[in-house]
């Protein structure tokens, strides 16, 4: 019998190029079909995460209330009432530094486990440019970029920029409170509003429209919060007569494209609902497109709402409920959605 030699029965067929190749597009087709897939549960569960940062925004806003007798407002608690702003009865009394001007996200700090951190700024007591290293150091708190107030989608770096309106340095917001759907003119008080130039005017016409107060929008809001809305006095969930659960109350948004952007800040943590919404990362900005160098100190066309969602961004309810509003929603039914006393009837989007 004739048996096989020994090197006979170790030998193996070696791939061939061809087949290396075909193994090789195999899995190549294969990570293509499967990365799609991947991103999109990525980006569900950011946006699942970035819901829920919105919605204990929201509870947290409740409960401030519930505490307080009143929603947490923005502006100095020293000049709470028109004609008290330094002297100024038209205003503004949202800005600047040597003041206890602080945003109602900062005044939410002791309801979303950052206690220390109020304390350590001495919100909202204590001036916004204070820094002292023993304490307070309103400066470090200003500076403290906060998970709570991140959405994982947005991609903004890095979150402390050093080119913000009021301070110079400043962390983010991913969340603004809304302000409202009027828009256009400045300085409400005691005075004529001054008038500025934007494409989003609203009201645009009629006799709404001849009323500065009705057109403001910075210094007088129809919505929730606005900038120095602390001189209107308190405003609790009862008093939103369009019913809590048909008006906004906190919206997504990205800080890369506006200048005016700080959690800290009143002037930096409200937006307003008569600009589209996404309008500079989805929709172009009709007078900067989608810059976000050069012009993000264009603020009468972006001191609104956008994200990173696919086709829509999350907006918290005064009920404490969120909702993804989608990019296409009729103009006319966002806006309503953003006033508290308007008497609109909307079943929103």
């Amino acid at each position: 019998m004739t048996r096989p030699c020994p090197g006979a029965l170790r030998r193996r067929h070696a791939f061939t190029l061809i087949e290396l190749l075909v193994v090789i597009a195999i899995i190549a087709i294969l990570i293509g079909l499967l990365l799609p897939a991947v991103q999109k549960v990525r980006e569900a569960a950011a946006r699942a995460q970035c819901a829920n940062n919105v919605k204990q925004l929201a509870l947290a806003a409740h409960n401030y209330e519930s505490a307080l007798g009143t929603l947490p407002r923005n502006g100095s608690e020293n000049k709470a009432h028109w004609g008290q702003s330094h002297n100024n009865p038209q205003g503004t009394g949202c800005c600047g530094n040597a003041a206890p001007r602080w945003s109602w996200l900062a005044r939410l700090l002791p309801h979303i486990e950052q206690d220390p951190l109020a304390r350590r700024g001495d919100i909202p007591q204590g001036n916004a440019n204070t820094a002292v290293v023993a304490g307070p150091n309103a400066l470090e708190a200003y500076r403290t970029n906060l998970k709570a107030f991140t959405c994982p989608s947005d991609t903004t770096t890095d979150r402390v920029p050093t080119d913000r309106a009021n301070l110079g340095t400043a962390a983010v917001t991913s969340y603004k409170g809304v302000s409202g759907d009027n828009w256009g003119t400045d300085f409400y008080g005691v005075q004529n509003d001054t008038t500025f130039t934007t494409p989003y005017r609203n009201p645009t016409v009629g006799a709404a429209a001849a009323l500065p107060r009705l057109q403001n929008g910075l210094e007088f809001g129809n919505g929730i919060f606005w900038r120095a809305d602390i001189r209107g006095g308190a405003m609790t969930i009862i008093s939103i007569t369009d019913g809590s659960s048909n008006t906004y109350l906190i919206g997504e948004d990205i800080p890369q494209y506006l200048r005016w952007n700080e959690w800290a800040a009143p002037n930096g943590s409200v937006g307003t609902c008569a600009i589209p919404l996404n309008v500079g990362n989805v929709i172009g900005d009709p007078d900067t497109g989608f810059d976000t160098t050069t012009k993000t100190s264009r603020w009468q066309t972006r001191i609104s709402f956008r994200s990173r969602h696919t086709g829509g961004a999350n907006f918290g309810m005064a009920d404490g409920t969120v909702r993804f509003v989608r990019s296409t929603i009729d103009l006319t039914t966002y806006r309503a959605l953003a006033t508290r006393s308007g008497g609109e009837v909307t079943s929103g989007d």
